[in-house]
């Protein structure tokens, strides 16, 4: 899918329609502090360890794609609800 890389859309900030850079949200790193991963742990050692023993289905063929729309009059920057979409280019 090709989108524009600026676009004017509304900002939630200014309280108007306003020019916005578009941007690709990268995925953070993975934290050790969840509760899933403390579960884990938890459950290691000897013997079954319940749903975690489970065979982890594959993945979707597509990701969802999450935006960052920066502001270029508040510099401020938000985001909408992410899509699925198998391939993102930003065009000019």
């Amino acid at each position: 899918m090709k989108m524009p890389k600026r676009m004017r859309i509304y900002c939630p900030f200014c309280g108007k329609h306003t020019m916005h850079e578009v941007e690709k949200v990268k995925k953070g790193r993975a934290s050790s502090l969840k509760w899933i991963v403390r579960q884990k742990k938890r459950r290691s050692g000897i013997g079954n360890s319940g749903k975690f023993s489970k065979v982890p289905g594959g993945d979707k063929p597509t990701k969802k794609v999450f935006l960052r729309y920066k502001c270029k009059d508040c510099k401020k920057s938000h985001q909408r609800k992410g899509f699925r979409v198998a391939k993102l280019d930003f065009v000019e």
